[in-house]
């Protein structure tokens, strides 16, 4: 399977690892590989679904690191998800579908109808940072930093872990990296909504 994985294939694993700021222990897990995937394997060998989440969000191209934010929320989102927070998620999905400055904004605007707390509206801002400027339109570009879009991806892997039950935490990062490398793989990474 690691040699499906063709999304990571342009990703650098020793330009990812300072991004992702890996404490000690997944540090020394990964020091003898030399890929993505082998870093993915290591990992989550060694129980650091966390770190292992991390470095899917920087490895996968920006589009399909914004999907996969989307499809881990949707399948932790509560049946009663307030109506701003389901709307910045489509608005995300908008987005990877038809990746324009307008769409991105939009997914922008609907985060900011939010007070930023859920896995949903962290992917909509993570959509915004995938753009070209961060600045209104018509002033001056201001170009993102490379790994906001991951940071921002990162949040919603993270709160959507956590969602209603922490105590499901590992078995839906494991679901989560399943899907992350199905996305890899060049697949849709869907996840069925997840059953109360």
């Amino acid at each position: 399977m690691p040699d499906m994985l063709i999304k990571f294939k342009v990703a650098d694993l020793a330009a990812l690892v300072p991004l992702v700021a890996f404490p000690s222990g997944p540090a020394i897990a990964i020091h003898d590989c030399a890929t993505v995937p082998a870093a993915l394997a290591a990992l989550e060998a060694g129980g650091f679904q966390v770190e292992a989440a991390r470095l899917v969000a920087h490895a996968l191209p920006k589009r399909e690191a914004v999907w996969w934010a989307c499809m881990c929320a949707l399948h932790t989102a509560p049946p009663d998800l307030p109506e701003p927070d389901r709307t910045a998620r489509e608005a995300a999905e908008l987005w990877v579908r038809q990746p324009t400055d307008a769409a991105r904004r939009a997914a922008m605007q609907k985060a900011q109808a939010t007070d930023f707390g859920t896995p949903e509206v962290w992917a909509a801002v993570a959509a915004f940072w995938s753009g070209d400027s961060m600045a209104p339109e018509g002033q001056p570009a201001v170009a993102p930093a490379p790994h906001l879009t991951a940071t921002a991806v990162t949040s919603a892997i993270g709160l959507s872990a956590v969602r209603g039950d922490a105590s499901r935490r590992a078995a839906r990062l494991q679901r989560f990296l399943e899907s992350g490398r199905n996305i890899a793989a060049g697949g849709p990474g869907r996840l069925p909504v997840e059953e109360a």
